[in-house]
């Protein structure tokens, strides 16, 4: 990409913040707040796509196979090597969707 002014204000705000949530206390609560926002999504996917009742099966086609592109990004490097923010907070968000639906089977099935 070209050198320009916007470019690099938009490096410098990258920078910036990948310094900022390198303390392990913002990186934590970042990661727990992607659970949570993984679990709010598991709870509104499973009440609007059963209200409805029309696309149950390839609402859950769609789920499974975007939890599973996200376990072979996830677990696609070595368990030694540190990995990078968004591909933990991306693991987290699916990990608190996956609980939620657990969840809600649990609740439908009681």
């Amino acid at each position: 990409m070209q050198n320009t002014r916007l470019n690099n204000l938009f490096d410098a705000i990258a920078r910036q913040l990948g310094q900022w949530f390198l303390n392990p206390w913002r990186r934590i609560s970042l990661l727990i707040i992607s659970f949570l926002f993984g679990f709010f999504l598991g709870n509104a996917a499973s009440t609007t796509a059963g209200q409805r009742a029309e696309l149950d099966i390839v609402v859950a086609g769609f789920l499974v196979v975007l939890t599973e592109i996200t376990s072979r990004i996830f677990y696609r490097q070595s368990f030694f090597t540190r990995r990078s923010l968004l591909v933990d907070s991306l693991n987290l968000l699916k990990i608190g969707f996956t609980y939620s639906l657990f969840l809600e089977a649990f609740k439908l099935g009681s």
